[in-house]
Formats: C-alpha cells, sequence, structure tokens
C-alpha cells in the first residue's frame, strides 16, 4: 500500500514538474516574442530570397541583429507552421520590432515594392526584359513559363501562349520575384480589366483570342486613342469581305530578326504572321493590348472603310477604294518604314 502511494505522489509529482516546465517554456517564448532586440533602433533592409528556409530566415535576422535569438524563433516558427508562410522579398526591419511582429510581416508578405510600368503594345519579350532590369524576374524564366500552351490554359486562355494576356500596368513587384507569381498578378489584372465587358464579349462573333488579336493589332497600328474604334473598323470590314489584313506589325512580329526598316522582301517573308499573305487574323495577339484598344473591338466606328495609311504626323488618312488609297500612298508614304522592333523567333 505504502508502495502504490509513493508511485502516486511521484506521479503526481512528474506531472507537476512537467506542468510547471510547459509553463515557463510558454512564458518564456511568450517573452521572447513580445521582447525586441532592442528599445530603439534604425530600420535595416533583409532579403528573403525565394525558397530560403525558415532557419535561412532567423539567422539572417540574427545576424542582422533583428532579433536575440534565430533558434527560439525557428522553434516558434515551426511550433506555429509558420515556416511555408513565409514571403520571399525585401523588407525594412527594426531591432525595435518584436519578433512576433517580425513574424507578422514576413507572413503577410509586406516587404517593399517597386513600380514597373508595362507600356501598351509591348510584346512578351519587351514585357520580359524590362522586368529583368529592373530586377524582378530573370527572362529566360518569365519567357519559358509564358510560352507554355498548358499555361495558358490553366488561366482559361485557348491560345499558343500568354502573348496578349500580359496586361499593360503600372505594377508594385519585388524584387526576385517567381516569374510565375509576376504572371499570375498580370494575367489576374487582365481578366478583371475585362470583367465588366464579359456581356459584349459573349455577344461579339468574334472568340475572346480574336478579339485580344485584332485589339493587339490596333494597338500596334496607332497610339491615337481616337482613332482606334476607326483600325478597328477596316480590319474588320476587310474580314468581312474575305480581304487579306495587310497590317505591317503582324508583319514584323513574325520576322526572326527585323532591322527596323521593313522592306519589301520581309512583305513576301512567309511566317504565319505575315498578313500580307495569309488571309483572315494572325495565330494569336503579337503584344498585349490596353483596353481602350480592346474596347475600339468591341465597339467599332461605323464606317465603310477599307485602307489606312499612315500621315506621319501619328494620325492616318482612311480610304474607302483601292483608287482613293493609293493616292494617299503617295501623298503621305514615299517609302516604307518599320514600326518596331518586336519580331518572333521562330
Amino acid at each position: 500500500m505504502w508502495i502504490v502511494v509513493n508511485r502516486r505522489r511521484v506521479v503526481a509529482l512528474c506531472i507537476g514538474l512537467i506542468f510547471l516546465v510547459a509553463v515557463s517554456v510558454v512564458i518564456g517564448f511568450g517573452y521572447y516574442l513580445i521582447s525586441p532586440a532592442k528599445k530603439t533602433g534604425t530600420q535595416r533592409f533583409v532579403a528573403v530570397r525565394e525558397g530560403s528556409t525558415l532557419r535561412e530566415v532567423a539567422e539572417n535576422l540574427e545576424r542582422k541583429g533583428i532579433i536575440r535569438n534565430g533558434s527560439l524563433f525557428v522553434a516558434w516558427g515551426r511550433c506555429m507552421g509558420y515556416g511555408r508562410e513565409i514571403k520571399a522579398g525585401e523588407y525594412l526591419l527594426s531591432p525595435a520590432m518584436p519578433p512576433i511582429k517580425v513574424f507578422g510581416v514576413l507572413i503577410r508578405g509586406v516587404g517593399i515594392t517597386y513600380p514597373v510600368t508595362i507600356p501598351e503594345g509591348f510584346c512578351r519579350k519587351q514585357i520580359a526584359s524590362v522586368l529583368d532590369k529592373k530586377g524582378i524576374t530573370e527572362v529566360k524564366s518569365f519567357l519559358h513559363i509564358s510560352d507554355d500552351p498548358s499555361v495558358a490554359r490553366e488561366y482559361g486562355i485557348s491560345g499558343q501562349d500568354l502573348e496578349g494576356y500580359l496586361y499593360p500596368d503600372t505594377y508594385q513587384l519585388r524584387h526576385g520575384m517567381d516569374a510565375r507569381k509576376v504572371i499570375d498578378v498580370m494575367v489576374g489584372r487582365f481578366w478583371e480589366v475585362l470583367a465588366p465587358y464579359q456581356e459584349a464579349i459573349k455577344k461579339n462573333p468574334l472568340s475572346l483570342e480574336e478579339i485580344v488579336t485584332l485589339a493587339s493589332m490596333v494597338e500596334k497600328e496607332t497610339g491615337n486613342a481616337a482613332e482606334r474604334p476607326k483600325i478597328a473598323r477596316v480590319f474588320l470590314n476587310r474580314l468581312d469581305r474575305k480581304m487579306r489584313l495587310e497590317s505591317d506589325p503582324t508583319v514584323i512580329y513574325g520576322l526572326p530578326s527585323f532591322t527596323g526598316n521593313l522592306t519589301r522582301k520581309d512583305l513576301e517573308c512567309p511566317t504565319p504572321y505575315n498578313t500580307y499573305l495569309i488571309k483572315g487574323l494572325p495565330p494569336g495577339p503579337i503584344a498585349s493590348p490596353g483596353i481602350e484598344a480592346i474596347k475600339a473591338v468591341l465597339f467599332p466606328a461605323k464606317s465603310n472603310d477599307l485602307y489606312f495609311v499612315s500621315k506621319n504626323d501619328g494620325t492616318h488618312h482612311f480610304s474607302r477604294t483601292l483608287e482613293e488609297h493609293n493616292r494617299a500612298v503617295m501623298r503621305y508614304q514615299k517609302r516604307r518604314h518599320g514600326k518596331d522592333r518586336c519580331g518572333r523567333q521562330g
């Protein structure tokens, strides 16, 4: 009987000790989490690379003096399941911030972002170049992912790649972002901008991919907002009459290389994008159109015009007949000139 009682006391004592240890650990963790490394301190730049482990992040924070104990930081993070929640990016963190607040910043991804503007009419190569120069993501990775038809399908796009669907806008992006995340943001913005026009898209005889393709051509043909519906109407009129679209920007896009001067040889180069040779629309967009170019296709001007030619002042002369068009060409265009350097590698 005495042995049984002693055993119960030992068990009770052990349970009590375990409870005290547990309480001490919780209190210790609690104190650690709410106690900053220093009462005051200036903000310091901390970069969290894509794929960094919780321990690597903690060691970096301890090395920079943001936290006192990296091991406790890791232990608490693993206990709470925060290891995979930390977002890559660049952060300004202060030693005066308690560890629990540091965790909150890293988990929410409230880091330093940089404004990146993608102009209307840029093709994937140009977009990738801008992102690379800004230190957002690498050209090779961005082009590889955006060129994958299976990725396009995941976004609900039936085209051969994401050309035309990387919406031109100003974005707040982080350095060293994963290319897929950047693409998520840009394609997401495309669908967001198109949302108010879903009914018009459904009623249009063209498919969404055809609308975006034609809008990209309109975008490349003119920078004059007032002319976009007129340009769209010319192309639609030509499509209705089974006429070739004969758009210089599509030819340029299809060329393996472009010197800046569109020649007769270029116009005779057989590519899927040469609308002087093929009938109908090219196989896909040639650039990223803005919403105004898309609206021009959805709500084109009313006219019977079939031709237009640049007047070399940012506007175009529109004609209904070939005779009138030829006179305009003689008046405004002594020779053809290339319009951009957005060639497509075949």
